[in-house]
């Protein structure tokens, strides 16, 4: 029995449950509050609308959880030199991929990417018989492929790299931020071991605070002209008229109103990204307009002609972009595509992009596809050898022959069925031109 002091203060008293709180932050709220928690500003911000639905540039933009898993797989075995590793190693490290389930049972359904085995070739050299994995011949030989493509444009990387400095301010970016820009540049894993030693007299690794983690800095040590060149200037250079730079409207001519707004921003000279007078700009036309060029060319660098907006504004600082980049890009969409596919803002270069697919296709995307059509193809092989298993086991059950009955019945019956309408219909056709009906 509860004493009054217990009873007034129960959390269960009819008091409490007559009166809920909903009033968020209260200070005499005895019971917790029932509406959700305010989004954060970074939230907040991102919940903004995407552009029309381009049905060509959303399929540019489908992509499969799948193929990334066997990715970072792929680069999981890369970093053994025998390319084979302890399944049990994949298996810690699965919940970091978002996936369930067994390890082996994940690689079974990529037969010709990954093979299973049972020996002592795994990663941590123990000599023990367990279970382990690599890759097959077909998917060892794409994967050299690729390491080809990647070792052959490292001349382009290092100008892609040296044009993203030259557009930041002080031609210089913090190596953990540039880790957001690795993927969509095509840089590898070591691109500062591949790209610096050869090149010093072009890059310099410094730590300007060195008592601050993460605070090293790549910086570029000379301004190189040739590479100071954005793609609108030399798509105008190597135009026929010979025309001064402009920005290019990438909509059918049915988006009247985009045209005639694009017309109008081309109306004042374009403003190059790589000028070095772009922190004396004072109009916001002009800020705009540089902004604009910076996206533009950024978006040009990258292999697949599209970025992140999250990440894109994780760079305003550096590139000068406003404050809501995201509104800025939704004020062209004659340049720019912003979707909100998988719950995350992309922007698409339009003018890279022919339907669905790149103008321009860097060695290393082809080589990358082609690791694609093996994923898929081995995915298929899995699930056709499953469904031959289902209808085995079914087979024996008897479901299969039930059914088949069925059918065999059914197609009997609608025999039937048809001779019978033939015999009526040629009683009736003989009873209507009969002589003796004239």
């Amino acid at each position: 029995m509860q004493g009054p002091f217990l009873q007034s203060y129960s959390p269960l008293s009819q008091a409490n449950l007559s009166r809920p709180t909903l009033r968020r932050g209260s200070l005499h709220s005895h019971t917790p509050s029932l509406l959700p928690p305010p989004p954060s500003p970074e939230r907040r911000r991102m919940a903004r609308w995407s552009s029309p639905k381009d049905p060509a540039l959303e399929a540019a933009l489908r992509r499969n959880r799948r193929w990334i898993v066997n990715n970072q797989i792929k680069r999981l075995l890369l970093r053994f030199p025998s390319r084979t590793a302890p399944v049990r190693l994949l298996q810690s490290r699965f919940k970091t991929l978002d996936l369930l389930g067994r390890a082996a049972n994940w690689l079974r359904k990529y037969p010709s990417c990954f093979d299973l085995f049972h020996g002592g070739a795994g990663g941590d050299g123990d000599g023990g018989e367990e279970a382990c994995f690599g890759f097959t011949k077909r998917m060892a030989a794409l994967v050299d492929a690729e390491e080809a493509a990647v070792a052959a444009s490292e001349p382009a990387m290092a100008d892609r790299l040296a044009r993203v400095l030259m557009l930041a301010r002080g031609r210089r970016l913090q190596v953990s931020k540039l880790a957001a820009l690795r993927g969509p540049l095509g840089l590898p894993d070591d691109y500062l071991l591949r790209l610096l030693p050869a090149r010093t007299d072009l890059f310099r690794l410094a730590n300007p605070y060195p008592h601050r983690r993460n605070a090293a800095e790549l910086e570029l040590l000379r301004w190189v002209p040739s590479l100071a060149v954005s793609s609108v200037e030399a798509a105008a250079a190597s135009a026929a008229d010979s025309s001064a730079p402009r920005f290019t409207c990438s909509l059918p001519p049915s988006w009247a109103k985009s045209h005639a707004k694009m017309e109008e921003f081309n109306s004042t000279p374009y403003i190059s990204p790589y000028s070095e007078r772009w922190a004396a700009i004072g109009t916001d036309a002009d800020a705009e307009k540089r902004a604009v060029a910076v996206v533009h060319e950024l978006l040009s660098l990258t292999l697949w002609k599209k970025m992140s907006v999250l990440k894109l504004e994780h760079f305003r600082r550096e590139f000068g972009l406003p404050e809501d980049t995201a509104r800025m890009l939704h004020r062209h969409p004659c340049l720019f595509y912003v979707s909100n596919r998988y719950k995350i803002h992309t922007v698409v270069l339009r003018e890279g992009y022919e339907g669905s697919e790149l103008r321009e296709k860097d060695p290393v995307v082809a080589a990358k596809d082609r690791l694609g059509e093996l994923m898929q193809e081995g995915l298929h092989e899995y699930n056709q050898r499953r469904r031959s298993e289902n209808l085995e086991k079914k087979r024996r059950r008897g479901e299969i022959e039930i059914k088949e009955e069925e059918e065999e019945d059914d197609e009997e019956a609608a025999r039937l069925d048809s001779a019978e309408k033939r015999e009526e219909r040629r009683k009736f056709y003989k009873v209507l031109f009969n002589d003796d009906n004239r």
